[in-house]
């Protein structure tokens, strides 16, 4: 590799650690992450800082919690001014790029990205604002478990149709970027709506799996009486009781599941496979991660929107070439990836200009110690069935979770990372308990965030219906594409012979003549 590299960063949306076959699954078949995993720094206690997709995402590209950036729930504005990923490494000299889902709220729908080839599959608006005037607070998105029931095989989805356009774009620019003689380093976002629900695929990738196969959740669901208040919250808001759910189902959703990641893996493949076609993968640092995951029915619960090991523990995997493999067991979280991604685009001396709450992976990539091995790691959920700031702090094998208005909840996730055995308020574990519980108060003001989601949610909702009463431009991005610089065309650089070269070839400096002549 030679000078900065190029930085490829693929995204899954919904993808919980424990389906992966790197991370200890042995059911799902992902053999281009698995080759993946085993080139590169393989994080295995990594976390999302929010649940949901778009607070997730907004947090992970500024290296900020949401709260700090003003993001609460599904439906806040990411605002412009935030400093991200794709703009601190365009100051590098990088040119940034963005194929797919990325839920940006708000008429920003770049955040840096100096290109942005496909639309987003979800809404850039408020419609999605969490109601605070209510009992419960719940999104107006009408989600129920009918995913579950009527999960399996289908011709075609819209989830498909979207991924299928992403691939085919990534892949374009990463033809394009490899014949540009004039090319800088990039920054390339690719990011995937599966395996997110609805859990539904194609045959192709159905019959990859035996049913007999497909593993049953490790936990079942709990007695009400013994089930924490924000599931209980969450089984109401989502009708989780407006279907009657049976065994064959939670295994119909959990094959679909995986034959889902198993779509993911190919478009990982193929991607991986443009860089070498073009010979790039020696200049080309891959990072592959998810948002958030999936509860994939333990203890009952699917989707998201909870605190608890499926929804917030996510695969993140780093490979850098000519490293050494590596697994690191330490906890990271999404805050980590713009420094270290900084680091790696050769930004050491640049200064940020706005507070990064993230440290740098770089000496794990390196094969060096990290310096703090019980740095604490944090996380929020301040959106649906939520009453309020519900909290995470992740430190060494401990876990903590507080809500002003739940009891609290302690796990030691290495012993116990199904999370059976809550240990807040016993006397062995006390002394745990008390520093995690000074460590949530001291990284947030609990009372003034909690006065502050309010607010938001309501100014919110009034944009919203007043857009929606109103004559107003959409916000959604629609994507541009200029065919003038895709094909031949007459004009100062209008040669049909550099036209048809350079759309064939990768770049290669041309010979000097030779001299004999």
């Amino acid at each position: 590799m030679n000078g900065r590299p190029n930085i490829l960063h693929i995204m899954a949306d919904q993808l919980t650690a424990f389906a992966l076959r790197a991370y200890g699954n042995r059911v799902c078949q992902t053999p281009h992450l698995d080759a993946l995993a085993a080139r590169g720094t393989m994080f295995e206690n990594c976390y999302c800082n929010f649940p949901v997709c778009a607070p997730s995402r907004a947090s992970m590209l500024t290296g900020r919690l949401p709260s700090r950036l003003g993001v609460y729930d599904n439906a806040c504005e990411f605002p412009s001014s935030a400093p991200t990923i794709a703009y601190y490494l365009s100051a590098l000299g990088y040119h940034t790029s963005l194929a797919g889902k990325m839920h940006f709220i708000g008429p920003d729908q770049l955040h840096g990205y100096q290109e942005r080839l496909t639309t987003d599959i979800y809404p850039s608006d408020f419609g999605w604002t969490p109601d605070w005037r209510l009992m419960i607070p719940v999104a107006a998105t009408g989600l129920n478990l009918r995913s579950v029931v009527e999960s399996g095989t289908c011709r075609r989805s819209l989830q498909l149709d979207y991924d299928d356009e992403v691939t085919a774009r990534a892949i374009q620019r990463i033809y394009d970027y490899g014949r540009d003689p004039a090319c800088r380093p990039f920054f390339f976002t690719v990011s995937f709506t599966h395996p997110h629900n609805p859990y539904v695929i194609t045959d192709e990738y159905w019959n990859r799996y035996d049913p007999a196969d497909i593993d049953a959740p490790r936990v079942p669901p709990p007695a009400p009486a013994q089930d924490d208040p924000h599931s209980r919250r969450l089984r109401e808001i989502y009708r989780f009781d407006e279907y009657r759910v049976d065994a064959e189902d939670v295994r119909r959703s959990r094959h679909a599941y995986y034959a889902m990641i198993s779509y993911v893996d190919d478009q990982v493949g193929r991607i991986l496979q443009a860089l070498r076609d073009m010979d790039l993968e020696d200049d080309t640092v891959v990072v592959f991660t998810s948002d958030h995951g999936d509860m994939l029915g333990e203890r009952g619960l699917w989707y998201k929107w909870t605190l608890l090991e499926g929804a917030v523990r996510i695969p993140l995997i780093v490979a850098t070439p000519g490293q050494l493999p590596g697994r690191v067991r330490d906890p990271v979280s999404l805050l980590d990836l713009l420094p270290t991604l900084m680091d790696l685009g050769g930004g050491r001396d640049l200064q940020p200009v706005s507070d990064m709450e993230g440290e740098s992976l770089l000496p794990w990539l390196e094969g060096r110690q990290r310096p703090r091995p019980d740095r604490p790691v944090f996380a929020e959920m301040n959106a649906d069935g939520a009453l309020g700031p519900c909290l995470m702090v992740r430190r060494g094998p401990w876990k903590y979770i507080y809500a002003e208005s739940d009891p609290p909840q302690l796990f030691q996730v290495e012993d116990d990372p199904d999370e059976t055995r809550n240990l807040a308020g016993r006397g062995e574990t006390l002394r745990i308990e008390q520093e995690l519980h000074a460590l949530v108060h001291g990284h947030w003001d609990t009372a003034r965030l909690a006065k502050d989601m309010v607010t938001s949610a309501g100014q919110r909702l009034f944009i919203q219906r007043t857009r929606q009463a109103g004559q107003f431009p959409p916000w959604d991005y629609e994507p541009r594409r200029d065919a003038s610089r895709q094909f031949v065309r007459s004009g100062e650089n209008g040669s049909a012979t550099e036209a048809k070269g350079r759309a064939r070839y990768p770049f290669v400096a041309p010979k000097p003549p030779d001299s004999r002549r």
